[in-house]
């Protein structure tokens, strides 16, 4: 049995760089502890595919799990196509018209984010058997920082708020309603779906004993250690027997937290003033862009924060863009051109969201499969820079 850790096994492989691995064993890990918590409370579990879409690991996950859940047409039909026989779930802020008869074809349950496209889509959708939901905006924020992430932040477009709701809805399409869901979190333990959910009843418990479900959207940190499950399940329960209602969760991260890498090599290092800076062939622009974007430095194994070990490197992309920066991190020893190195936490927000700019080229995706040996499911070349941009 091969006893050394998954991560010094990747750094020898000899994969291609960069490239993404998804640890198979990792997500069988997180999807039996979500599965545990489905039968411990009678919740149903569905993957946020916004977060984790690499289909080639839906049959992995699809026995731990109650279905997907989409962010619109496409996501929709990959749900219903890549783990069928399972609900097919679908949010979207505003819904497209031309796009509406094509979707009712996939989803199960469909959400809306506002009393109009309930109005303008609801009864179509009821007609054709569909569970009908209504996102709602608790105004009750618990987000610390990065506003770009808080439904419930001040202006926020997603979701009904309670005045919107006594505004515009008349009995007749609160009548349509199968359930409500609420999606106010990111990356949270359940204190706060805890301190959520007393807005929740305050503003909405006249409405919740009359539908059949709640969801209650991700951002449940669920597979991250030391979140609290106990309290989570205690939540479940409590608003499962106090008004008769089925629960849903749709996290993305839990789902895949921790079950992915990004492996790269260092093509050059400089020095500028005191800061020595190590480029490698992952860009955080083009391949993690959540890093920029967010921002957040991610997890780079061997490593440790800024000047805490002897050699302190920041690292960069090989991009034009002068903003194309991972982090700084430490190391024990020093760096040179063909080093390999390995970010973590890279199953998440990765193969979703990457980006071909500056031409640069979209990693391969490989899996790590549970007995020790490595699958290709995805490989990227010029035509697939090329063609996005026309000329097919």
């Amino acid at each position: 049995m091969n006893h050394r850790s998954i991560q010094d096994r990747l750094l020898s492989s000899g994969l291609p760089t960069p490239c993404y691995i998804i640890d198979e064993a990792k997500l069988i890990e997180n999807g039996k502890l979500l599965k545990q918590i489905q039968d411990e409370t009678g919740c149903k579990i569905l993957l946020a595919q916004k977060a984790f879409s690499n289909f080639d690991l839906y049959p992995v996950l699809a026995p731990f799990l109650a279905g997907t859940e989409a962010s619109g047409l496409y996501e929709a039909r990959l749900g219903a196509e890549e783990m069928p026989h399972k609900e097919c779930h679908v949010f979207c802020a505003a819904y497209r018209e031309e796009d509406f008869d094509e979707l009712l074809l996939y989803a199960d349950h469909i959400v809306f984010n506002s009393p109009a496209q309930l109005k303008k889509f609801g009864v179509k959708a009821k007609n054709a058997g569909k569970e009908i939901g209504l996102r709602i905006n608790p105004e009750c924020s618990t987000q610390d920082g990065h506003a770009i992430y808080d439904p419930c932040a001040p202006g926020s477009r997603l979701g009904t708020t309670l005045a919107q709701w006594q505004q515009e809805l008349t009995p007749e399409y609160v009548a349509l309603l199968d359930g409500l869901h609420f999606h106010t979190l990111c990356e949270q333990d359940s204190d706060a779906l805890e301190q959520t959910l007393i807005a929740v009843e305050e503003n909405f418990g006249f409405i919740l004993s009359k539908l059949k479900w709640l969801n209650m959207g991700g951002g449940h940190h669920i597979t991250r250690p030391g979140y609290n499950v106990e309290r989570l399940k205690n939540c479940i329960s409590h608003m499962k027997n106090t008004f008769s209602l089925d629960i849903y969760l749709e996290p993305g991260e839990a789902v895949a937290l921790n079950a992915g890498y990004l492996l790269t090599r260092v093509l050059d290092v400089v020095t500028n003033k005191d800061i020595t800076i190590a480029i490698h062939d992952m860009s955080p622009a083009c391949h993690t862009p959540d890093v920029i974007e967010m921002p957040y430095r991610p997890p780079l194994y061997s490593s440790g924060e800024a000047e805490e070990k002897k050699y302190t490197y920041r690292f960069a992309g090989p991009t034009c863009l002068a903003g194309d920066v991972v982090g700084d991190y430490s190391f024990d020893t020093t760096l040179s051109e063909g080093d390999h190195l390995l970010y973590e936490d890279m199953a998440i927000y990765s193969t979703y969201k990457n980006n071909t700019f500056n031409g640069m080229p979209l990693p391969d995706i490989w899996v790590a499969n549970s007995d020790g040996t490595y699958k290709l499911l995805a490989q990227f070349g010029y035509d697939d820079f090329k063609f996005r941009l026309g000329g097919r």
